[in-house]
C-alpha cells in the first residue's frame, strides 16, 4: 500500500507541475493582448466622457488625495485639434457593493462642469447595481457643476444631486463618491 500511495502522490505532483507550467505559458502569451485591450478600453472611455477632445496626454505627479478616500489610478489632460486644453479625464476606483468600480470621469474645464462618466468595469449585482452602466443613470452626471454631489433616494434631483438607482443605493453612492473624488482632485490639483 505504501508504494501505491507514493505512485499516486508522484502522479499528482507531475500533473500539478505540468498544469502550472501550462498556465504560466498561457499567461505569458496572453498578457500583452490583455494589456493592449485594457488600454484600448480606457482610451475609448476617455473619448466617451470628453467628446470635445482629440488628444489625451497622461499627467503624472499630481496630488490625488481626496476626502472620499477614493483611489485615482490615472489622469489625462485632454486637448482639442488646435492643442488647447479642454479638460481632463480621471479614472477613479470607488468601492461599490460588489467590489471596486472602475470609473472614468470627464471634466470640461472650459465650461466648469462634469462632461460625462463611463463605468469601465464593475462587479455589481446584475439587474441592480449593474444599472450604473445604463444612460438613464450615468447621463445624470453630464453638466453637473464641479462641486460635491450627493445621492437622492426619492424625488427630483437638484443641481448637485443624483437620483439613486432603485435598490442599489450603495452602488449609486459609490459612483457619486468616485465623481466627487475626481472633482476634488481637479479643483485642488489641476485647475
Amino acid at each position: 500500500m505504501g508504494k501505491d500511495m507514493f505512485k499516486l502522490g508522484l502522479n499528482l505532483l507531475i500533473i500539478s507541475a505540468v498544469a502550472a507550467l501550462l498556465l504560466a505559458f498561457t499567461n505569458s502569451v496572453t498578457a500583452d493582448t490583455i494589456a493592449k485591450r485594457s488600454e484600448q478600453a480606457n482610451a475609448e472611455a476617455r473619448k466617451l466622457v470628453l467628446e470635445s477632445a482629440q488628444d489625451f496626454e497622461e499627467v503624472k505627479d499630481v496630488k490625488t488625495d481626496n476626502s472620499k478616500g477614493v483611489e485615482v489610478s490615472e489622469i489625462y489632460e485632454a486637448k482639442d485639434a488646435s492643442g488647447n486644453v479642454v479638460g481632463y479625464t480621471l479614472k477613479v476606483l470607488p468601492s461599490g457593493y460588489g467590489g471596486t468600480i472602475e470609473l472614468m470621469v470627464g471634466i470640461d474645464s472650459a465650461n466648469g462642469q462634469v462632461s460625462g462618466i463611463n463605468v469601465v468595469s464593475n462587479s455589481e449585482t446584475a439587474g441592480l447595481g449593474a444599472k450604473s452602466t445604463e444612460p438613464e443613470f450615468s447621463d445624470q452626471y453630464k453638466g453637473k457643476p464641479l462641486e460635491e454631489l450627493s445621492v437622492l433616494k426619492n424625488g427630483t434631483p437638484g443641481d448637485t444631486e443624483i437620483k439613486a438607482i432603485s435598490g442599489a443605493t450603495i452602488t449609486s453612492t459609490a459612483v457619486t463618491n468616485g465623481v466627487d473624488a475626481a472633482i476634488e482632485v481637479y479643483n485642488n490639483s489641476l485647475k
